[in-house]
């Protein structure tokens, strides 16, 4: 992707925690049939050292096939994003020399896939899958919860697949490329519920980038 250094994020920490935040990615393939993408829940984690992301497709699933002949995939994973409108800058009633924009936050991670079907590997991955999501509720659910047959009818339907990462890098949008004048003006306009554009999610991601521009 295109990635000026003024939005490049290389902190680890950074990075995965928007995976953890944002675990549904974007699983992009090109091969002999044309490109093809899956929008799929993947859990982030190390195994031997080697940072992997994990997932698991239905097996009628066409990508299935395009994944075992696979060398390289892309999984692009989306954050919090929204609408800038010039409107919210000091500058433009000073120059008028602006330009409505889009700020995001977004990883995208390279790699080497490898598909799993074994029995273990799938129960495994989809208990972790499951934690991941359940640990925040009082009563987490567990697919020790289901009868086992059910589960294991369940796991015959799909198939695992395991990315040995090979690249990973972040770029956060946040209005760094502006005057601080007008990502302050970004950020609380970002953060006014009378404006049509209200997304406090990103008004406080401007909010957080700005602070570490300006303060030592």
């Amino acid at each position: 992707m295109y990635l000026p250094e003024v939005f490049e994020e290389t902190r680890p920490e950074v990075l995965w925690d928007l995976v953890a935040r944002h675990p549904l990615g974007l699983l992009i393939t090109a091969g002999p049939k044309g490109p093809m993408a899956s929008p799929l829940p993947f859990l982030g984690g190390e195994e031997e050292g080697h940072p992997r992301l994990t997932c698991h497709l239905a097996r009628p699933n066409p990508h299935l096939e395009a994944l075992a002949g696979a060398r390289d995939c892309l999984v692009v994973f989306q954050g919090a994003e929204a609408y800038v409108t010039p409107s919210w800058y000091p500058s433009k009633a000073e120059t008028e020399r602006v330009t409505p924009t889009w700020n995001y936050e977004m990883v995208q991670v390279r790699g080497i896939p490898r598909l799993r079907p074994e029995r273990e590997w799938l129960a495994a991955h989809v208990a972790a899958l499951t934690e991941a999501q359940e640990s925040r509720r009082p009563v987490p659910w567990a697919p020790s919860d289901a009868p086992d047959d059910y589960i294991n009818a369940m796991l015959r339907g799909i198939v695992g697949l395991e990315i040995e990462i090979t690249e990973i890098r972040g770029k956060w949008k946040m209005s760094q490329n502006r005057l601080a004048q007008d990502a302050d003006g970004a950020a609380r306009g970002l953060a006014d519920p009378d404006d049509p554009h209200h997304d406090p999610d990103v008004a406080a991601i401007v909010a957080e980038r700005l602070r570490a521009r300006v303060e030592p």
